[in-house]
């Protein structure tokens, strides 16, 4: 896959790194089935940011962008169910 540029090269890059660095959180939370260390109203503003990037990327017709931030925002999202999830559980379970 060559790269138009150096500036294109680096953004790819950096795409690949956010995108990937949810992967073992959302591991975590699954293998542990918790995920009371995480924020909730962290992960809400993050997948609003994330949402509207893909906005972005789509407005201005840039599939690295469009693609890289579509799939941050499913994972981000699948943590944020599992942290809704498990939250319900950790809630029933105490009363």
């Amino acid at each position: 896959m060559p790269f138009a540029s150096a500036t294109e090269a680096i953004g790819t890059v950096a795409a690949i790194c956010t995108t990937v660095s949810f992967v073992p959180q959302l591991v975590r939370v699954l293998r542990r089935k918790s995920a009371d260390d995480i924020s909730l109203g962290m992960f809400l503003f993050f997948s609003l940011g994330v949402f509207l990037w893909l906005i972005y990327g789509i407005r201005i017709h840039s599939l690295p962008v469009m693609e890289a931030n579509a799939i941050t925002l499913v994972l981000s999202v699948a943590i944020l169910i599992l942290k809704l999830h498990y939250d319900r559980q950790g809630r029933t379970k105490k009363s």
